[in-house]
Order: structure tokens, then C-alpha cells, then sequence
């Protein structure tokens, strides 16, 4: 049985058509996702070892986030939230260690409001990722410093230090900042 040479031909650039159209799209999705994620994208490559687990793992967050019922506060429940952080904010001047501690239960405490389920740290600063990647570095650094507080290791320049970052990630999810919502403001 021998096939016409030009049958041959064909079906062999179809098949470099269709792979080179794969290769695009993983490429563009690639993009998408760097461009979305940001220092997270890189983040998640290194502790995956390559591209192609990160880009499913940061896929299924995108899939887990999307069941949660996040919601945006209320006017009242913003104000009331501010207003918490105000008082976190003032307390930093007498009592760094304390108003730390504060803030990072106060971040807490606004992400479970927004329904943002509470798992341990590392789960929600990957659920945090998916709607606030440009911030979620900064909630880790946090994080890092409350945890060296904790154990008595934090200077108070460290404090002050995780104080920005907390402030930075709190008035972005206070601000309802999702990527979606800053998409509707620019069109």
C-alpha cells in the first residue's frame, strides 16, 4: 500500500499547522498568566520547578478561587473596617509588636468577611494571588515578619516594615480591587 506523496505532504503540514497553533496558544496563555500573576507567575515556577506545572497550578487556583463567594462590603462594613484600621494604625506608635499582631488579624478577619475561606497561611495567600497578585508578595513579606515576631526576632524598622505591607494588601481588599473591577473602571 503507498500513499500519493502529496497526501503525505499535506497531512504533514497539517500537522506542523496545528502544532505550531498549539505552540501559540500556550505562549499566549503563558503571557496571560505572567501578566495576571505577575511576581507570582515566577514565584510559583521556581517552587514547581517549570513552567508547565506552574501554569496548572496557578490554572486550579484560578478554578478554586472562582467557586468562593467573594463579595464586596457593604458601606457600613467598609467604614467599620476602616475605622479598625485606623485604631491598628495609631496603636503602631506605643506598641509595635501589639499593633502587628493587629494587623495581620485584622487582614485575616477582612479576607474571611470578603469570603476568602481561612486555611492555613500558605492556601490563602495562593487564593489571595488570583485577584490580587500585585499585592500578595507584600502579604507574605508580612506574614514573614509576623512569624520572626513571634518568635522574637523582629526589629522595630521589621514592624514598621510589615505595617506597609499590611496597609497596602488591607486598602486593596478594602477597595475591592480585583482585576475584573479595575477593567470596568478604565472601559
Amino acid at each position: 500500500m503507498h500513499m500519493d506523496p502529496k497526501i503525505v505532504g499535506l497531512i504533514v503540514v497539517v500537522i506542523l499547522v496545528v502544532a505550531a497553533a498549539a505552540m501559540v496558544i500556550m505562549q499566549r496563555r503563558k503571557a496571560a498568566l505572567r501578566s495576571r500573576f505577575g511576581n507570582e507567575y515566577e514565584r510559583t515556577v521556581r517552587e514547581h520547578g517549570s513552567e508547565r506545572q506552574a501554569v496548572s497550578v496557578l490554572h486550579e487556583r484560578e478554578k478554586r478561587v472562582e467557586k468562593f463567594h467573594i463579595r464586596k462590603l457593604d458601606a457600613a462594613e467598609r467604614d467599620e473596617y476602616a475605622a479598625r484600621w485606623y485604631q491598628v494604625q495609631s496603636r503602631f506608635v506605643d506598641d509595635p509588636r501589639g499593633a502587628v499582631i493587629d494587623a495581620d488579624d485584622t487582614v485575616a478577619s477582612l479576607m474571611g468577611a470578603l469570603g476568602y475561606p481561612m486555611a492555613d497561611f500558605e492556601q490563602r495567600a495562593a487564593d489571595l494571588s488570583v485577584d490580587h497578585a500585585h499585592v500578595v508578595d507584600n502579604y507574605r513579606a508580612a506574614h514573614e515578619i509576623a512569624v520572626l515576631h513571634r518568635k522574637g526576632q523582629a526589629s522595630t524598622e521589621d514592624l514598621r516594615q510589615a505595617m506597609i505591607y499590611y496597609r497596602s494588601l488591607f486598602e486593596d481588599l478594602l477597595n475591592g480591587r480585583k482585576p475584573e473591577a479595575i477593567r470596568k473602571e478604565v472601559a
